[in-house]
């Protein structure tokens, strides 16, 4: 495990996260237990949730584990997020003072801790003046609630937009920012990744396996079934199958994966994960786990060096496709300078 600052931080973290959205809904709570043993016997340090994960059962769940291993609090960086309904009510979402001061409260509560490491905006919210939720967000950290702060889902534009308010209040700023981000998603790159250099963002990638298509579980034209988030759910979300599989590029991107994978005797979720790890402003990848078996094989990625080689093949496979303008290739050059002047 390699370790880095958490963003526009002093605190360091593993570069492989352990996301638990699968607590008390995929997995058991022994089972949860269990994960989250052997990813600190590992060497990984940060754990991230969210008070939506299993109706704030997740949270519980890692507060009985760390309270069961008060030694393991010192050790752990630990994460959660607030912005999506808890209950019915319109206050009961968002991002307003209102809602944030009960969700966070609630988070404190359930997960056992006088502080949280960081703590996330899950989303973006329309309704919320920016200045309301980042002055709660500052009065947080002021008050020991939380030790920093970041956001998920957020727009390049929210992003810039909210760093520089942050700046202009004299505010605490945010350190990280938590998107979708994979070989099979990579949109991102336009927009999101470089307004998280500008500003010195973090990021902690989601769905690094795209659902479990970068892991090798699916074939070709042959509908899933089985315990796999697509077996027992075909039209799941973003991930849905009918769309990726009719997708040509998808295939051409796990065909490259399982070609460098076998190279290295490695499995195709940890090529996948390693070329994820190395990419520009990337702190830490989140590994979603239902199973120790699961989590042994991802973490396999943190011992797998890809050569510059491999990196640009997988790069240049799954390059997003994007339209002429803004983010084709001339629309490009028209922003760029050569330092020697011309074109």
């Amino acid at each position: 495990m390699k370790y880095r600052p958490l963003g526009a931080s002093g605190a360091v973290v593993s570069n492989y996260a352990l996301g638990t959205m699968t607590f008390g809904a995929e997995a058991a709570e022994e089972q949860s237990h269990a994960i989250l043993d052997d990813y600190l016997a590992a060497g990984g340090n940060f754990i991230d949730t969210a008070d939506v994960y299993a109706a704030g059962v997740s949270e519980e769940i890692i507060g009985r584990w760390l309270a069961a291993r008060p030694e393991a609090r010192d050790r752990v960086v630990l994460a959660t997020k607030g912005r999506f309904p808890t209950g019915k009510a319109p206050n009961d979402v968002g991002t307003s003072r209102r809602h944030l001061n009960r969700a966070l409260d609630e988070s404190l509560r359930r997960l056992g801790v006088e502080q949280i490491d960081l703590y996330q905006l899950h989303a973006w919210d329309p309704i919320t003046p920016l200045e309301e939720s980042l002055r709660f967000l500052h009065d947080a950290v002021s008050s020991g609630k939380i030790a920093y702060y970041g956001f998920s889902n957020f727009l390049g534009w929210q992003l810039t937009k909210a760093v520089h308010v942050a700046r202009a209040h004299g505010w605490s700023g945010p350190v990280t920012l938590q998107p979708q981000y994979s070989l099979l998603v990579r949109e991102i790159e336009s927009e999101i990744v470089p307004a998280s250099l500008d500003a010195g963002i973090g990021l902690l990638p989601w769905s690094p396996l795209a659902g479990g298509w970068l892991s090798g579980k699916y074939k070709r034209d042959q509908t899933p079934a089985g315990a796999t988030r697509l077996g027992e759910n075909p039209e799941r979300g973003m991930e849905a199958w009918k769309a990726r599989n009719a997708d040509p590029r998808t295939w051409e991107i796990a065909e490259a994966v399982h070609e460098i994978a076998g190279r290295h005797e490695a499995s195709a979720a940890q090529v996948a994960l390693a070329w994820l790890a190395e990419q520009p402003a990337v702190t830490s990848v989140i590994l979603g786990a239902r199973s120790t078996e699961q989590l042994a094989d991802n973490l396999g990625a943190a011992d797998l060096a890809l050569t510059e080689g491999e990196l640009m093949r997988l790069s240049e496979v799954s390059r997003p496709r994007v339209g002429v303008y803004p983010y084709g290739p001339m629309a490009q050059e028209q922003r760029s300078r050569k330092i020697t002047g011309g074109r």
